[in-house]
């Protein structure tokens, strides 16, 4: 572990200075200067009253510079250059073999929660399909310690990297990792899951190019890309589902912004009962969710 570096109040608020006026977002940098250099919330909103107390950072000023020159001239996700990524109660570690695991897919986990608070089962099996980073899977061993957990991915590396995460923020979970392609794996899962959850990929390949470049050039197409509709995967999930959930197990996913439509009638048409959608942090239809009879 690098040792700590001690700056001024006011060395920090020059140097943020001088890195805004390369280029990027105040928000961004702020959060470079927390995350990658180790001030706590409390510590940054103190440097402006007293710039002339010091404070110790895990990377050195220079350090954190040539990161954000990368951010900056080279479109890279400060995640990928710093590493790692906050989400909900935790903190994950990412790269580019997965997905940045965006603020919106918390609301999985809220929606899980919602659906499952009148349930008196203390005990059940849950499935994760396209865990990438595995922050899903982490939430739910979190939320749901003596459940049964499965975590599925296509991409080895993305599997490594689930792995190393749910080692170090829930070792003692019961979750097994499989690599393979949706439900493929999961043969001796069916008719034994009570709750579903996935973020595919669902950004149609026409859409791909008209991506931010700091999300087109560096996070895996294999997880962005739904197929010519965008809906391949969701189908896929949906058509599925059916037959591994159990009598009254819930299905819940994330889907593009305008395809709440085409999600709820291929549920509906699926089978499944009570399906509804939820709206994400900007008012927006971004998650399906029903019901096995």
């Amino acid at each position: 572990m690098s040792s700590l570096k001690t700056f001024s109040g006011e060395e920090i608020l020059q140097w943020r200075k001088i890195q805004l006026s390369i280029g990027g977002s105040a928000t961004n940098l702020d959060w470079l200067l927390q995350l990658g250099g180790g001030l706590s919330p409390g510590e940054f909103s103190q440097i402006k009253l007293f710039p002339e107390k010091y404070y110790s950072l895990f990377s050195s000023l220079n350090q954190l510079s040539k990161l954000w020159r990368s951010h900056v001239k080279d479109a890279v996700p400060l995640q990928f250059l710093v590493g790692k990524c906050p989400w909900r109660d935790f903190e994950i570690e990412v790269n580019p073999s997965v997905l940045i695991p965006r603020q919106e897919t918390e609301l999985i986990i809220d929606i899980v929660l919602q659906k499952t608070k009148s349930s008196s089962i203390d005990k059940g099996t849950w499935v994760d399909l396209g865990t990438g980073s595995g922050v899903l899977a982490i939430a739910l061993a979190k939320e749901f310690p003596f459940w049964v957990g499965h975590a599925v991915d296509c991409s080895q590396d993305a599997i490594f990297l689930a792995k190393k995460n749910i080692k170090n923020l829930v070792s003692d979970s019961k979750i097994t990792l499989h690599l393979g392609h949706w439900w493929q794996p999961l043969y001796n899962c069916v008719d034994k899951v009570d709750l579903v959850v996935s973020n595919p990929p669902y950004i149609p390949k026409s859409k791909l190019l008209d991506l931010d470049p700091i999300v087109r050039n560096h996070e895996p197409h294999v997880a962005l890309c739904g197929g010519d509709d965008g809906m391949e995967g969701c189908r896929e999930i949906i058509n599925g589902a059916r037959r591994f959930l159990s009598s009254g197990g819930w299905l819940i996913f994330e889907h593009h912004f305008d395809q709440s439509d085409m999600a709820l009638a291929m549920m509906i048409n699926a089978g499944f009962l009570n399906v509804e959608f939820e709206k994400d942090l900007q008012g927006i239809r971004r998650f399906a969710f029903g019901r096995n009879p």
